[in-house]
Parts: structure tokens; C-alpha cells; sequence
């Protein structure tokens, strides 16, 4: 066993993959703080094709330079846009026929291992800030919350691990 050169991993260029078929995924990020959680979110969005971010509220936007560090690029490659209310842009996708799915732990939440996503549905995944999460007002334009499992003292995942893990499960269930 060896470890794969870059050039032996047959990576897309940039121009290949936004006209590549993505996943009927949205992301919709507010108000995360932290400019390095970000960049990784833009970073995993790439690895797993995701169609487009929604940056909300105070999420900062490309070109930053902290964001850059942990995207690596990927602000070039993932489709993103800014809209400056979370409820706008959630009214926006249900309008376009997404299912709202918010990432928090509430009381009718779905445990993550436990929710099936459906082929030929849009999903857009709501990750709310760091400290307070989702704002109840998505929580109640949400069609579900969805949570991850955990078993720890704390109960809390860094948003852009939670991200990782969810869009890899989502993913992998509708393969």
C-alpha cells in the first residue's frame, strides 16, 4: 500500500465542476462566527458536490483571508451566495420546492441515523451559529430538525464537523 500522488487522484478543475452534476443539496449557514468554521464548510462542500451555500446574517462572505485558509480554494469552486436574513432565504427555497431540514437539537428532531432522505427531494440543511445554534425562528419553517447522535458530557459539535458528518450520511443513504 502507498499513498496516492496529487496527480494520481483525478481531481476536477475548478471549471469542470461547476458544470459537473452536483447534489440536490443547500446549505444555509447563519450566522457563524467564525471565519475558519466557513472556510471548511466551503471545503467539505466541495468534497461532496453540494450544489450552493446560503451565507446568512453575520457569516462573513468571500474573499476573506481566514476563510481562504481552511476553503483552500473551494470559495472558487462551490456556487454561494449572501442573503442577509436566514427567514428570507429559508421562505426563498421551501418557495422553490426545498425540504428545510435545520441541524439542531430539538424536541421532535430525527436522529440523524434515523432519517431516511428521499431520492428526487431537495434538501436545503440549516447550521445555525456556534454558541446558540439554529434561530427558532427557522426552527418553525423547518419541515424537520434533524439530530446527530451523541454520547458525550457535552452534546455539542463544532458546526463545520456537524456539517461533515451530515452531509456524509445524507450522501451516502441516497447512493
Amino acid at each position: 500500500m502507498r499513498k496516492l500522488k496529487n496527480e494520481e487522484l483525478n481531481r476536477a478543475t475548478v471549471e469542470e465542476f461547476k458544470i459537473a452534476n452536483k447534489f440536490p443539496l443547500v446549505l444555509v449557514l447563519d450566522n457563524i462566527r467564525s471565519l475558519s468554521n466557513i472556510g471548511s464548510v466551503f471545503r467539505t462542500s466541495d468534497a461532496f458536490a453540494v450544489d450552493e451555500l446560503v451565507l446568512c446574517g453575520i457569516t462573513a462572505q468571500p474573499p476573506h483571508r481566514e476563510i481562504h485558509k481552511t476553503a483552500l480554494g473551494a470559495t472558487e469552486s462551490v456556487s454561494w451566495r449572501y442573503v442577509e436574513s436566514a427567514v428570507e432565504a429559508i421562505q426563498e427555497l421551501k418557495d422553490l420546492g426545498y425540504t428545510i431540514l435545520s441541524v439542531e437539537q430539538a424536541d421532535k428532531s430525527v436522529m440523524l441515523n434515523e432519517f431516511f432522505p428521499k431520492k428526487n427531494v431537495r434538501y436545503a440543511l440549516v447550521f445555525g451559529n456556534e454558541v446558540h445554534g439554529v434561530d427558532e425562528a427557522i426552527i418553525s419553517l423547518s419541515d424537520a430538525c434533524i439530530e446527530i447522535p451523541q454520547w458525550g458530557t457535552k452534546h455539542s459539535l463544532n458546526v463545520s464537523v456537524s456539517a461533515g458528518i451530515v452531509l456524509w450520511d445524507i450522501l451516502f443513504k441516497l447512493k
